[in-house]
């Protein structure tokens, strides 16, 4: 196995790695803000989009990690 990046090919379409790991963060998060904001836990952050840029980037890290090697 190879550790040197490479293109995704979806359906013909090669991506780039880290764009595709920035899109699957991002439909990662939208349920975790949903649940964060249902369950009123919002409230303790004192500002809640360097939060969710936080979670965001944890999202990176493990996919970028673990799903697909950037």
């Amino acid at each position: 196995m190879s550790l040197v990046p490479s293109d995704v090919d979806i359906y013909g379409v090669y991506w780039p790695p880290l764009l595709v790991v920035f899109i699957l963060s991002f439909v990662a998060l939208w349920p975790t803000v949903y649940l964060l904001n249902r369950s009123r836990l919002s409230r303790f952050f004192m500002f809640p989009l360097v939060s969710m840029v936080a979670i965001t980037t944890l999202y990176v890290i493990v996919i970028g990690t673990f799903l697909i090697p950037i």
